[in-house]
């Protein structure tokens, strides 16, 4: 009798184990990890919440992040620098890799790099998304095209990728291509001011005929989302009044630290962030 319970309790224990293992297994299943980087160190705010300071690795199975879709935010530890903030996608089981490069004015320069599931298993894809767009895309030191792009049946291995466009610095990813999977890369090229087609698009000074002074137009840089929101008062929780596009000439009024404030077409003043506006070379 004591043998058959004690082959019952170690039938028992096995089982208890073995839900054990199923039941974490479950609760991770729809967990990604995530991995941040960035110069100079930045405080890392997911939705909000502040989540550590990079270099940061959510990477482990207790601290990966559920799958969803959120806003990232890097706020920089030293230096004037504006705040980087991102829509990212979590994917259950993959990494997703975010690098910031904080610089003045349109300077800087980020890469995210995620993966999402495709429905050939055979084929490896890689999806580049550049600011500013028609950006010349490499991979491994051959031309592709211009982006937007996908390329497919990519070969599963490390590959280099690199984009250059004309008036920006280039930018050099290293990734790894995998088989049934869609390598998502959202590059933000920088500015390159020692190029000389920068030079070309630089405003002179006009005269304003409403002032009758002269006044300093500045020049409205691409934006990820391609247009700029013009706020009542300097602070992203101030009231959007109007959007603007990358291109366009606006006078500047007055400028404070991170922001410029512009006069519009129909007469009014508002106030844009300093990091997709330049001001004409002297």
């Amino acid at each position: 009798m004591r043998k058959i319970i004690y082959i019952f309790l170690t039938i028992l224990a096995a089982v208890l184990v073995f839900s054990v293992i199923v039941f974490l297994l479950t609760q991770n299943k729809g967990k990604g990890a995530l991995q941040v980087t960035s110069v100079p160190n930045a405080t890392v705010y997911l939705d909000g919440k502040a989540i550590g300071i990079t270099p940061l690795c959510k990477c482990d199975l207790k601290d990966m992040i559920l799958e969803g879709e959120y806003t990232i935010k890097l706020v920089p530890a030293s230096g004037n620098f504006q705040a980087f903030e991102q829509k990212i996608t979590i994917s259950p089981k993959v990494l997703t890799v975010v690098d910031k490069n904080f610089a003045e004015k349109g300077l800087d320069n980020a890469s995210i790099i995620g993966l999402s599931q495709i429905a050939d298993k055979k084929d490896a894809q890689v999806f580049v998304v550049t600011f500013p767009t028609a950006a010349q895309v490499f991979l491994d030191n051959n031309l592709q095209g211009q982006s937007p792009i996908l390329l497919k049946n990519i070969t599963e291995s490390d590959h280099e990728l690199k984009i250059t466009k004309e008036g920006y610095k280039d930018k050099i990813v290293r990734i790894r291509a995998a088989l049934g999977f869609k390598l998502e890369a959202l590059i933000y090229l920088g500015l390159d001011l020692n190029a000389a087609s920068l030079s070309a698009t630089a405003v002179p000074l006009v005269s304003s005929s409403s002032a009758g002074v002269d006044s300093l137009k500045i020049l409205i840089l691409n934006t990820p989302t391609g247009f700029l929101r013009v706020r009542e008062s300097p602070s992203l929780a101030s009231t959007e009044i109007t959007q603007i596009k990358p291109g366009e000439t606006y006078v500047l009024v007055d400028e404070k630290t991170g922001w410029y404030e512009i006069k519009l077409s129909d007469g009014k003043n508002g106030w844009i962030s300093s990091q997709y506006a330049k001001k004409p070379s002297n």
